[in-house]
């Protein structure tokens, strides 16, 4: 009988067993929590490391005022359901103190700021080990950091002072003053993390956001490089103002899978489309182009896991079968078909949510 991890099941193997050693080696670690796809993947492979038990670290979010509601929402929701301790640090009451100076200005911003709040937070609290879901693919910088990065006193990161970690085994031993920020997902990549929520069904947290905020920033991300290699690219919708709820990073997800497939098969004169519009109780989003479209007896099958195929236009690997799953996730369908090119469609229920005024 053989017995073979896939590439996933390897990786939240490692993870796992870093943060059993956090709990072994530190007395008082915690996780830093912001919401996003990293730091939900992290909680939840805390939960799974010491399942049944609960996880023997608080969840420490660093807020900065400017948190949409339902992010708030689902931090709340998620720390009672795992019974988890929840500990906030606000850059507002730091500000409010005089520990940092806001910014001003059109481009101001408050993440600068969160460093100075996370600090204080780490003092205040004495945590010795604050895992993160920070990934070497992420940036350069990134992939200097070991799994157990030490800071000094002042907080800060030598990469000369780094512990060597040759086969996974960890030093964890510091001065007074000193901490370590830990890193259980540095050797994910992005497409692994999706893949992981993909393959675990993890649920994100939902949005109310306009539609015109989607047409905006997609028009932001695409336009200009689509167009700088001759291909068109429009999105249109007649319900600017209509409210969706949805998981906004998911969502990207989406659009980048479906974008990039498009534009791939494009040359000059090449055309992207999008269309958003009501229909009946769902809000339908419609990905056209003028591309060569894809073979009548595949095209059923281009949403199955690792399908490929190499007909005139080539489908293959994971992202249009995680696109299909995240939509199912959330109560939506997905179609393809040939019409002068490929068109994706697929539709997201309407919500309470998504009739605000």
């Amino acid at each position: 009988m053989v017995y073979k991890l896939t590439h996933l099941k390897e990786l939240e193997a490692e993870s796992i067993y870093v943060l059993r050693e956090v709990a072994a080696q530190f007395e008082k670690p915690a996780i830093l929590f912001s919401g996003g796809k990293d730091s939900i993947v992290v909680t939840y492979l805390a939960y799974k490391a010491f399942f049944p038990a609960k996880i023997p670290f608080p969840l420490v979010h660093i807020d900065t005022g400017h948190n949409f509601q339902e992010t708030l929402d689902y931090r709340d929701n998620l720390v009672k359901k795992l019974g988890a301790q929840l500990i906030v640090g606000s850059v507002q009451e730091s500000i409010d103190t005089g520990r940092v100076k806001e910014e001003k200005g059109y481009n101001a911003s408050r993440n600068r700021l969160q460093t100075t709040t996370l600090l204080d937070t780490i003092e205040k609290y004495k945590f010795d080990a604050c895992i993160g879901g920070a990934r070497r693919d992420e940036e350069k910088a990134r992939a200097k950091e070991r799994f157990f990065s030490h800071r000094d006193e002042f907080g800060q990161w030598n990469p000369k002072n780094q512990r060597p970690e040759l086969w996974n085994i960890f030093n964890g031993k510091k001065n007074m003053g000193e901490h370590f920020r830990v890193f259980p997902i540095s050797n994910w990549t992005e497409m692994d993390v999706w893949q992981y929520i993909y393959q675990e069904k993890i649920e994100l947290q939902k949005t109310s956001v306009q539609i015109k905020d989607i047409v905006n920033e997609l028009n932001d991300d695409y336009k200009i490089e689509l167009e700088n290699n001759n291909i068109d690219f429009i999105v249109k919708t007649k319900i600017p103002n209509a409210y969706i709820s949805v998981d906004i990073l998911k969502l990207k997800r989406i659009f980048s899978n479906m974008i990039s497939n498009s534009a791939r098969y494009l040359t000059d004169g090449g055309k992207i489309e999008i269309d958003i519009y009501n229909d009946n109780n769902d809000y339908k989003f419609v990905i056209s182009d003028n591309g060569p479209g894809v073979d009548e007896k595949i095209i059923n099958k281009i949403f199955d896991p690792l399908f490929t195929t190499d007909y005139s236009r080539k489908i293959s690997g994971l992202g249009l079968s995680i696109c299909k799953e995240f939509i199912e996730m959330h109560g939506g369908k997905i179609e393809a078909y040939n019409n002068n090119g490929l068109t994706i469609e697929f539709t997201i229920p309407k919500s309470e949510r998504n009739v605000k005024k």
